[in-house]
C-alpha cells in the first residue's frame, strides 16, 4: 500500500510539474510574441518585397497564438495585408522589386486572387520588376504568379492547370441512415441551398447557374493568364484538356507557361543580379507585415474613411453558435455601425462584405443599421469573394456597390428548414411521445413528428412574406421596380461582371475603388483610412485561451481532416444553433 501511495503521489506531482512548466513556457512565449509584435524592422535600400504564398488566404488575418502554441497550425495570410503591402511597395523608393514564392496556398476564391493580381499589375506600371518561383504551382498560385516579368519552376517541379469544377455534396442519404429528414419551405427556383439536404443531385436550375458562374470565372482566369504569358485562350484550354499537370517540367518551358527551370540557389543568384549585388552579398528582404509596420509610409492626414469588415456567415448572435471561422454577429455589427454613425471624425464608411448570407432575421437588422448610417454619411459596399443572399441583403441599401468581376452575388431568396427527427427518436432510439397543449400550435416546430399540412402552409406563407420583404429592400436600395428585381431574383447567383449589367452592382473593382468613391461622395480632398472592427490582440487572446484551446483548436483539426467535406458536416452540427429561416448561398459550392 505504501508503494502504491508513493507512486500515486509521484504521478500527481509529475502532472502538476508538467502543467506548471507548460504554463510557464506558454506565458514566456506570449510575452515574447507581444514584444516582438511591437518591434519594427527598418526598410533597407535596394530591398525586395517577398510574398510567400503559403497557408490559407483570408479577408483579414492576425496571429493565432493558441493554435501556434499548440502546433499543427495552418498559417493565415490576410488579403488586406497583401494588397496594402504591394501598394506601399510601389510608392516606396527602397523597394526595387517583388519576389513571389509559390507554395501550398489555399485561397478563399478567385475573386480574392484577382484583387491581389490587380495590385501586382499596378506595381509593374511603376517600372519595378516582379519574379516568381515555385517548387510547384497550384492553379491559383500560377494565376497569381503569371503576372510576373519572369516565372521560374524547380527542375523537378509541377504546374497544375486543369480548369474549374464544382462538386456539391448531398447528405440526404446520410440523414436517412439516422432516420432524419429535412422539411423545407423556400422561395426561388434557383434557391438551391436546401438541395444538399433534400436531393441526391443538382437541380436543372442550379446546374445552369453553377455552369454559368464557373465558366465566367474560368474565362477571367484564362484571359488574365493569356495576356501575361502571350498565349491564346484556345491554347490555355487545350493545355487544361491535355492534363499538363502531369507533364514533364521541360514541357512547361516549351508551352511557354514558365520561363525557365532553376534550383533555389540559382534563383537567389538571379535575384542578386537584378539588384546589382555580388554573388556573396545578402539580399535585403522585407515581408508584408514589416512594410506595413513602417510608419514612414503611413499617411494619417485628412479626414477618416472607415473600412468595416463584415466577413463570414450572418448569425443572430454568437452565444449559441459552435466555434467556427469568422461570422457576422448581427448584434455586434449593428452596435459597431451605430458607433461609426456617431463618430464625427469618420466622414464615410466602406462596408467590406464577404459573406454567403445566413439568418434572414439578422440580415434585416443589419440592413436597418446600414440605412441609419447612410442618413448621416455615405456608405459604399466593397464585395469580396461572396456577397450573396443575406450578404446582398445587407449590401443593397448602400449609396454605391463595388464588386470584383468574379464575386458571387445576388441569390435573392429565402428558405426555411426544420429537421424531422421522429424516425431517429422513435424507431432508432425507441422513444415514445405524447402531447398535452393549451392551443392548436403549441408544439409547432417539434422534432418528434413531421409538420402537418396546415403547419407547412403557415410556414410557406411566412417564408413568402420574408421573400417579398427581401425583394422590396432590394428594389428600394437599387431604385428598381419590384418586377425588375423579380426577374433577377428567385435565388439566382450572379457573377459581379453580370450583376453590373442587371443593376445589382454599380462598379467593378476592389476596396481601393470603393474608398475613392466614398471619399468622392463625402467630398473629401484629403483623407486616410482606418479599419474596423479591431482584430484581437495577444492579451485578448490570452484571456480567452482556455475556451479557445477547447473549441477553436479542435474545430481546426476537424477542418484539416475533412477538407472540402468539412462544411456539410458542420452545417448538420449547427442546425439547432442557426435561425431556421435563412437567406444564403448553396452551403458549399466546393469549387476546385
Amino acid at each position: 500500500m505504501k508503494d502504491f501511495l508513493k507512486y500515486v503521489l509521484a504521478t500527481v506531482v509529475g502532472v502538476l510539474l508538467v502543467g506548471f512548466i507548460t504554463g510557464l513556457f506558454m506565458l514566456v512565449s506570449l510575452v515574447g510574441m507581444a514584444f516582438a509584435q511591437s518591434d519594427t524592422v527598418p526598410i533597407a535600400d535596394n530591398s525586395v518585397l517577398v510574398l510567400k504564398l503559403s497557408g490559407s488566404l483570408k479577408e483579414r488575418s492576425s496571429d493565432d497564438i493558441v493554435s501556434s502554441l499548440m502546433g499543427d497550425h495552418v498559417p493565415e495570410v490576410g488579403l488586406s495585408t497583401l494588397t496594402e503591402a504591394i501598394h506601399k511597395a510601389k510608392e516606396n523608393g527602397k523597394i526595387k522589386g517583388i519576389y513571389i514564392e509559390a507554395g501550398a496556398f489555399i485561397p478563399d476564391s478567385y475573386a480574392s486572387l484577382a484583387a491581389i493580381r490587380r495590385e501586382l499589375e499596378n506595381f509593374r506600371k511603376s517600372g519595378k520588376w516582379i519574379v516568381a518561383y515555385g517548387d510547384s504551382y497550384t492553379q491559383g498560385t500560377y494565376y497569381l504568379s503569371s503576372v510576373a516579368d519572369k516565372v521560374y519552376l524547380n527542375p523537378q517541379g509541377q504546374l497544375d492547370w486543369h480548369g474549374l469544377g464544382a462538386e456539391p455534396v448531398f447528405v440526404k442519404d446520410l440523414l436517412a441512415k439516422l432516420n432524419v429528414r429535412m422539411q423545407v419551405a423556400k422561395v426561388g427556383a434557383y434557391k438551391s441551398a436546401t438541395e444538399m439536404f433534400t436531393g441526391d443531385k443538382m437541380s436543372d436550375a442550379d446546374r445552369k447557374q453553377t455552369t454559368a458562374y464557373l465558366t465566367g470565372v474560368w474565362q477571367n482566369v484564362v484571359a488574365a493568364v493569356g495576356k501575361s504569358r502571350k498565349l491564346s485562350s484556345a491554347q490555355l484550354n487545350s493545355y487544361a484538356d491535355s492534363l499538363i499537370t502531369l507533364a514533364a517540367p521541360q514541357d512547361y518551358v516549351r508551352l511557354r507557361m514558365v520561363d525557365g527551370l532553376l534550383y533555389t540557389d540559382q534563383m537567389r543568384q538571379m535575384v542578386k543580379k537584378r539588384l546589382g549585388l555580388g554573388a556573396d552579398d545578402d539580399i535585403p528582404q522585407v515581408d508584408p507585415e514589416d512594410l506595413l509596420a513602417d510608419d514612414s509610409t503611413t499617411d494619417t492626414a485628412g479626414d477618416e474613411v472607415a473600412v468595416y469588415y463584415a466577413v463570414g456567415e450572418i448569425v443572430d448572435g454568437m452565444a449559441a453558435m459552435p466555434s467556427r471561422e469568422s461570422v457576422i454577429d448581427a448584434q455586434k455589427v449593428c452596435a459597431d455601425l451605430e458607433s461609426l454613425a456617431r463618430d464625427k471624425s469618420v466622414k464615410a464608411v466602406v462596408l467590406r462584405v464577404n459573406s454567403p448570407g445566413g439568418s434572414a432575421y439578422a440580415s434585416e437588422q443589419i440592413w436597418h443599421q446600414v440605412m441609419e448610417l447612410k442618413k448621416v454619411k455615405p456608405v459604399v459596399v466593397s464585395m469580396g469573394s461572396y456577397a450573396a443572399s443575406g450578404g446582398y441583403y445587407i449590401s443593397c441599401p448602400a449609396n454605391w456597390i463595388v464588386a470584383e468581376p468574379t464575386t458571387l452575388t445576388g441569390s435573392i431568396g429565402i428558405f426555411g428548414m426544420f429537421p424531422d427527427a421522429s424516425g431517429l427518436l422513435k424507431e432508432k432510439l425507441g422513444l415514445k411521445f405524447d402531447e398535452v397543449k393549451t392551443n392548436k400550435y403549441a408544439l409547432f416546430g417539434t422534432m418528434s413528428r413531421p409538420f402537418s399540412a396546415d403547419e407547412m402552409a403557415h410556414l410557406e406563407r411566412y417564408i413568402d412574406r420574408g421573400y417579398k420583404l427581401f425583394r422590396q429592400r432590394v428594389a428600394d436600395g437599387r431604385k428598381l421596380k419590384v418586377d425588375q428585381v423579380e426577374q433577377v431574383a428567385q435565388g439566382h447567383v450572379w457573377l459581379g461582371q453580370a450583376a453590373i449589367k442587371i443593376g445589382l452592382v454599380d462598379e467593378l473593382g476592389g476596396v481601393d475603388a470603393a474608398l475613392r468613391k466614398a471619399a468622392k461622395l463625402a467630398k473629401l480632398s484629403k483623407w486616410h483610412t482606418a479599419t474596423y472592427p479591431e482584430l484581437p490582440d495577444y492579451l485578448s487572446q490570452l484571456l480567452g485561451l482556455q475556451e479557445a484551446a477547447q473549441s477553436d483548436y479542435l474545430d481546426e483539426q476537424l477542418r484539416q481532416s475533412l477538407g472540402i467535406y468539412y462544411e456539410p458536416f458542420a452545417m448538420i452540427r449547427d442546425l439547432n444553433a442557426q435561425n431556421p429561416v435563412q437567406a444564403r448561398l448553396p452551403f458549399e459550392p466546393n469549387i476546385h
